[in-house]
């Protein structure tokens, strides 16, 4: 057995993440728009100080989990579940209250709203004697918000508009993060600082961070764990390291074996950076059916 060996004793594939402070977690979950279900049995978990991130192809369902686990949709089956309430089929507000933020991928600002409004919006569960130290708060995790709270959030480029809907999240206190696809239509720099600075920042001060993200090799990188959807179904799941060292997810989502980006400073003890050592290692691991070959790589 090599050095390597042990990034694979973590985690088991196609079930949930195996983490013993798990704040969020997901059981056999169903849900849809009204004509049939796109989840179909769908189990996902996140624990305190980590970052759980969902890939899979356009269409696999990874929104409509998000919109489930945030209560936006009400899951046909399954249970739901923060810090062992139940929280299935309740609406997004107690959703929001019971402690779980949702940034949407679109809408997630308002756009007339200057930034110091936008987070005061984001503060609306609070005591109104609250907000204003929240904003300080939320300025402090994110200094070039405090930099531009009389700006309107129309002005603003696509990555200060991700970092402003962030933050308005973070006005809550919420202990868990849910991301839809943080990075869609940045540019790539843009979205490696983005993924690499404020959402591992979020899970290094201790939330839970589930992030949906088609931008599969720069999420590995910040990333514990990793479920990979296909046909709204967990066709593999495990740490990046694991999943790095399946051709069949490599090949299917990269073309060939990555070459993940060099960070530092990330947390997790077997996160992002042991993807390069996990695939020069050339384990094998369980191969899930075929996967559309429809992820961006940036």
């Amino acid at each position: 057995m090599s050095a390597d060996s042990s990034a694979f004793d973590r985690g088991g594939l196609g079930g949930s993440s195996p983490r013993d402070n798990t704040v969020l977690r997901a059981e056999d979950v169903r849900a849809g728009y009204g004509a049939g279900d796109i989840i179909h049995g769908v189990s996902v978990s996140v624990a305190a100080g980590t970052v759980a991130s969902v890939v899979g192809p356009n269409g696999s369902g990874k929104s409509t989990l998000l919109k489930a686990l945030a209560g936006v949709l009400r899951p046909s089956s399954g249970r739901i579940l923060a810090d062992g309430r139940d929280l299935t089929g309740l609406p997004p507000e107690e959703v929001a209250r019971a402690g779980i933020g949702y940034v949407p991928q679109i809408d997630d600002v308002f756009a007339p709203l200057t930034v110091r409004e936008n987070l005061e919006m984001g503060g609306y569960l609070l005591d109104k004697r609250e907000v204003s130290a929240r904003v300080e708060h939320v300025t402090g995790v994110f200094p070039r918000l405090g930099q531009m709270l009389t700006r309107r959030a129309g002005r603003l480029s696509g990555g200060e508009r991700k970092m402003l809907a962030m933050g308005r999240v973070l006005m809550i206190k919420p202990a868990v993060f849910l991301l839809d696809e943080p990075t869609a239509n940045l540019a790539p720099k843009v979205a490696a600082e983005l993924l690499t600075g404020h959402v591992r920042a979020l899970a290094e001060a201790g939330a839970a961070v589930l992030v949906v993200e088609q931008r599969a090799r720069a999420v590995l990188a910040i990333s514990d764990y990793t479920y990979v959807l296909g046909g709204g179904r967990v066709l593999m799941d495990g740490t990046p390291a694991r999943l790095a060292a399946s051709q069949e997810f490599t090949e299917s989502f990269f073309g060939a074996v990555p070459k993940a980006p060099k960070l530092s400073g990330a947390p997790g003890e077997h996160g992002g950076h042991e993807l390069p050592a996990a695939a020069a290692a050339g384990h094998t691991a369980v191969h899930p059916p075929s996967m559309t070959r429809a992820c961006p790589v940036m």
